[in-house]
C-alpha cells in the first residue's frame, strides 16, 4: 500500500512542470493586465471622484461583453485541445479556422450593439446625472476597436488549447504597455515632468477620461491586428488553407460547448452589471469604494484563472487520449496548488487592503468603505479558488451545462436577490451587498465539490461504466 501511494504521488509531482508550464503565461498576462487596470484607475483617480465614477460605472458591462466573448473561446478551447490529445492535427486547424468566422460575426455584432446602446448603458446602471454624458462617450470610444478585441479574446483562447499561452502573454503585455504610454500622454495637459532631478516639459493632449479611452481602444486595435498575425503563422493550427465558411462538424460541437457557458457568463455578468447598478444608487462613495476594491481584488484571483487555464488544456488532452489516471492527477495536483496559492494571495489581501485601496484614492471614506470590504472577500479567496479550478477541468471535458445552472443560482438566487434585500428593503450599504457576493462564491464551492467528487462529469468514468458488461 505505501508502495502504491508513494508512486502516485510521484505521477502527480511529474505533472507539476506540464501544469506551471501552462499556468505561468497566463498568471503573468493576468498579473500585467491588472496592474495596468490598477495603472488606469490611479490615473484617472488623480481627476477626481467623479472621473473614477464615471470609469466604474459601466465596469460590469465591460465583463458581460468579455464574458460573453469568452465563452465562445471555450467551446473551441474544449474542441481544439481534444482533437489535438487524439493526435488529429488537422481537425484541430480546420476549427481555428471555424473561429476566424466566430471573430468576424461576433465582432460585427457586438461593434453594432456596443455603439447603438451606449448612450442608454449610463442609464440603465443608474449612473449619477451628471457624470452620464462622460460614462457614455467612455464607453463608446472603449468599443469601437470591437472586432480586434474578439480576435484578442477568441484567439488567444484557441492558442491557449494547442499548449501556447505565451503568445497571448506576450499580445496582452503588448496592449497593456501601449495603453500605458498612451494613457500618459492623452489623460494628462501639458505639463512638467521632473525624473530624478531633471525636469523637462511633456507633451499632453488633455482628454482626461475620454483619453483614457481612446488609449485602451488604441492598444486593443494593435493587439487583435498581432494576434491574428500570430494565429496565422502558428505550426501547430495555423488555419492557413483552410476555408472559414460555416462547418457544421465542427461548429455544433463547439457550440454545445460554447452556448451553455455563454449562457452562464451572460446570465453571472448581467447578474453583475444589477449588482453594480444597485451599488451605484447607493452614491459615489460607494461606487468609487466598489470600483477601487474590485480592481483591488482583481490581482488576487491570478492564481485561480492561471490554473484554470492549465486545467481546461490539461483536461481536454486526457480526454482526447483517453487518459483517466492522468485526469485524476491533474485534479490532485492543480487543486493542492490552487488552495495553496489563494490561502497566500488571501493573507497578503487582508494585511495590506488599507494601504492597496490608498493607492487609487485619496478619499477617507472611499478607503475605509473600501478596505472593509477587501478584508472580508479576503476570507472567501481559496474557496473561490478551488471553484475556479474545478470550472476549468469541466471545460476541458466539455461539460458546461452544470456549471451554468450553479453560476445563475449563485448570481440570481443569492447575489442579487441577497443585495437587493440588503440594500433596497433594509437600507443597508456597500458591506452588505458585499456579504451577499461572498455567500455566492462559497455556494459555488459547495456545488462544484458535490459535483466534482460524484463523477458524473467525466465522459471517461461513463465510457467505463458502459464497458462493464
Amino acid at each position: 500500500m505505501e508502495k502504491l501511494r508513494k508512486k502516485k504521488s510521484i505521477a502527480a509531482l511529474a505533472l507539476l512542470p506540464m501544469v506551471f508550464s501552462l499556468a505561468w503565461p497566463t498568471m503573468l498576462e493576468q498579473v500585467m493586465q491588472t496592474a495596468v487596470q490598477y495603472i488606469d484607475t490611479a490615473m484617472v483617480g488623480r481627476l477626481g471622484t467623479q472621473a473614477t465614477a464615471a470609469v466604474g460605472s459601466t465596469t460590469t458591462v465591460n465583463w458581460l461583453l468579455g464574458s460573453t466573448l469568452g465563452a465562445f473561446g471555450v467551446g473551441f478551447l474544449a474542441y481544439i485541445s481534444q482533437a489535438l490529445g487524439s493526435r488529429e492535427p488537422e481537425r484541430a486547424r480546420k476549427a481555428a479556422a471555424q473561429s476566424v468566422l466566430a471573430v468576424l460575426v461576433i465582432g460585427t455584432v457586438f461593434t453594432a450593439l456596443t455603439l447603438s446602446l451606449s448612450g442608454l448603458v449610463p442609464v440603465w446602471m443608474q449612473v449619477d446625472e451628471p457624470i452620464r454624458d462622460l460614462a457614455a462617450r467612455y464607453f463608446f470610444i472603449l468599443y469601437l476597436p470591437m472586432l480586434p478585441r474578439a480576435a484578442c479574446t477568441i484567439f488567444g483562447t484557441v492558442l491557449r488549447s494547442a499548449g501556447d499561452t505565451k503568445t497571448p502573454m506576450r499580445v496582452g503585455i503588448l496592449v497593456n504597455a501601449v495603453n500605458v504610454l498612451l494613457n500618459f500622454l492623452l489623460i494628462y495637459p501639458t505639463r512638467t515632468v521632473a525624473v530624478f532631478s531633471l525636469r523637462f516639459p511633456m507633451w499632453g493632449a488633455g482628454w482626461g477620461v475620454t483619453g483614457a479611452a481612446a488609449a485602451s481602444a488604441a492598444a486593443f486595435l494593435l493587439g487583435g491586428a498581432v494576434i491574428t498575425v500570430a494565429l496565422y503563422r502558428h505550426k501547430t493550427i495555423s488555419p492557413r488553407g483552410f476555408s472559414i465558411r460555416p462547418d457544421r462538424e465542427v461548429l455544433l460541437p463547439c457550440l454545445r460547448v460554447a452556448v451553455p457557458n455563454m449562457l452562464q457568463r451572460f446570465g453571472t455578468s448581467l447578474g453583475y452589471v444589477a449588482f453594480a447598478a444597485m451599488i451605484n444608487a447607493l452614491g459615489q462613495i460607494a461606487t468609487a469604494a466598489h470600483t477601487v476594491a474590485n480592481t483591488v481584488e482583481s490581482a488576487f484571483y491570478i492564481p485561480g484563472y492561471g490554473m484554470q487555464t492549465a486545467a481546461a488544456t490539461l483536461t481536454g488532452n486526457a480526454l482526447g487520449a483517453g487518459d483517466r489516471k492522468r485526469m485524476r492527477d491533474l485534479a490532485r495536483v492543480i487543486a493542492a496548488i490552487e488552495v495553496t496559492l489563494m490561502l497566500l494571495s488571501g493573507a497578503v489581501l487582508f494585511a495590506f487592503a488599507p494601504k492597496m485601496v490608498s493607492l487609487f484614492s485619496k478619499d477617507a471614506a472611499v478607503i475605509l468603505l473600501g478596505s472593509t470590504v477587501l478584508r472580508m472577500v479576503a476570507c472567501s479567496e481559496p474557496f473561490y479558488g478551488v471553484s475556479i479550478v474545478i470550472e476549468g477541468m469541466l471545460q476541458g471535458a466539455g461539460r458546461t451545462g452544470m456549471p451554468f445552472v450553479f453560476n445563475i443560482v449563485g448570481m440570481w438566487g443569492v447575489r442579487i436577490v441577497g443585495t437587493f434585500a440588503c440594500t433596497r428593503l433594509l437600507g443597508m450599504g456597500l458591506v452588505a451587498a458585499w456579504g451577499c457576493m461572498i455567500g455566492h462564491n462559497l455556494l459555488l464551492f459547495f456545488l462544484f465539490v458535490i459535483y466534482y467528487v460524484r463523477g458524473r462529469w467525466n465522459p471517461l468514468d461513463a465510457r467505463e461504466k458502459e464497458a462493464i458488461p
